[in-house]
């Protein structure tokens, strides 16, 4: 790790104390030697001392035993799909690299859901090479974030949880993580802008950005305040080579305790306050139509009958600016300090209406649970055999992030060496209609599937994507 200067850690902290006068700034005065034996030892060292034994090497992996599927002919199937080749029995086994962060003596690692997605076998290093395996306890994809926990019991080293609400643009970050496998590794850098949004990462896009350095290995890692705590946990990098240009994003420590409570309480899986409302963002056109100076809030175009946005009174049109006193840009704005509290309780939102200023209190319940799920494993010989099914409720629109799509059931589970493995559907596809009968209810997929039929007509729904293909029975 290259570190600043002495003279510019002293500077930096003489100015941040009032002990240096305006002059400093001279680029004279910065080039001065350091004076006394005390600007020569300036480092880093106790912070990285405290923060590192509570960061980790995370190994995970997953033996693929996928048959492969002969029916594969359909070039639009194939554009979702794949080829559907897949590994043979006994083939080559995945493997994914990354970081997590110790955040409970009893062995709890927060990691990058990506790190561990798809995989069945994690392994984690400890600082001090200890080698521990460990189990797949929550994932949630709507944050990119997961939780392990090690086997075996035993107390461990944990890293104190910081505030990421107090970071300001221009603090001092370490990133500690494996980048690229070689091993644990400490980089130096500053906040270099907070909020951040629209970068495609996760559901709740609001990242620290950082120039600290961070390359493929470091996800899942630790950002640290220079006391030593957990800023966030590094995600994703901007770049076009694939290596460190100077621009990182860090998960902020506040959504990140989310999280760990969930697992802490023995969720396996998050549940978060619900606003029943559509946002979108505003653009310099809508801002000048409504008299603003700059682009800025959410706008509301829609919301759910009974929902808390609608209890609470917002209407079509409302401009929310802030939640709880802290002002919002975007409607991600919105969604990540939403889903940083706890259920239960309100959230007061502030907002324009006809160009006033107003305010609507909204509770913080979770999404509803309606229709019920009604889990069901499909059976018998269609390309859906070994998919779980479940049916669409807000809940699950919540939980699997569907958009614009009201009907149909949902694939929650697949089973490796299916059927529907082989023919690689995904967790969240959204199964619509089946030869000609439109599927309503999980009852509906299993009466279709278990059906003898000479070909299967499906149309899918897959993120923004709605398709129809054909494969033979």
């Amino acid at each position: 790790m290259r570190l600043p200067s002495p003279s510019f850690l002293a500077i930096a902290l003489a100015l941040a104390t009032g002990a240096a006068s305006p002059s400093l700034c001279a680029a004279e005065t910065i080039r001065r030697p350091p004076e006394t034996q005390a600007e020569v030892l300036l480092s880093f060292a106790p912070v990285v001392r405290k923060a590192r034994p509570a960061v980790v090497n995370v190994y995970a992996s997953r033996t693929d035993k996928r048959p492969r599927n002969p029916l594969f002919d359909d070039p639009v199937f194939r554009r979702f799909f794949g080829d559907g080749g897949g590994p043979r029995p006994g083939g080559p086994t995945a493997k994914s690299l990354g970081s997590g962060v110790l955040v409970d003596p009893s062995g709890l690692v927060v990691t990058n859901f990506h790190v561990i997605d798809g995989m069945t076998d994690v392994r984690i290093v400890l600082a001090d090479k200890r080698e521990l395996d460990a189990d797949i306890v929550l994932r949630d994809q709507r944050t990119d974030l997961a939780v392990l926990r090690v086997k075996g019991g035993g107390t461990f080293p944990v890293m104190e949880l910081g505030d990421s609400d107090a970071l300001e643009v221009g603090d001092i970050v370490l990133a500690i993580g494996n980048p690229f496998g070689v091993g644990q590794t400490v980089t130096q850098g500053i906040v270099s802008a907070l909020a951040r949004t629209q970068v495609g990462i996760s559901d709740y896009g609001f990242f620290v950005q950082t120039d600290a350095s961070i390359n493929p290995g470091n996800s899942g890692g630790a950002l640290v305040d220079l006391n030593g705590r957990l800023a966030g946990i590094n995600s994703a990098i901007f770049s076009q080579s694939g290596g460190s240009v100077g621009i990182g994003f860090a998960i902020p420590v506040n959504m990140v305790k989310i999280i760990i409570g969930a697992a802490k309480g023995g969720g396996s899986q998050v549940r978060r306050p619900w606003l029943g409302a559509s946002l979108q963002a505003v653009s310099k056109e809508i801002a000048d139509s409504l008299g603003l100076d700059r682009p800025t809030g959410a706008l509301v175009t829609d919301f759910e009958s009974g929902s808390p946005a609608a209890k609470g009174g917002l209407k079509r049109g409302d401009l929310i600016t802030a939640v709880d006193g802290q002002a919002v840009e975007d409607p991600e704005s919105v969604g990540y300090r939403l889903a940083t509290k706890p259920l239960g309780g309100s959230a007061a939102l502030a907002f324009l209406r006809n160009g006033k200023s107003q305010s609507a209190t909204v509770e913080l319940m979770p999404a509803p649970e309606t229709p019920p799920r009604d889990p069901v494993k499909v059976k018998g010989k269609s390309p859906f055999a070994g998919a779980t099914v479940i049916n669409l409720s807000p809940a699950v629109a919540e939980e699997f992030s569907i958009r614009g799509v009201s009907e149909g059931v949902v694939i929650s589970e697949i089973e490796a060496g299916s059927s529907a493995a082989s023919v690689n559907f995904q967790r969240g596809d959204i199964i619509l209609a089946v030869n000609e009968t439109k599927i309503a209810t999980t009852r509906d997929l299993a009466r279709v599937a278990g059906s003898n039929a000479y070909y299967w007509k499906m149309t899918i729904a897959r993120g923004n994507d709605v398709f129809t293909t054909i494969i033979g029975g």
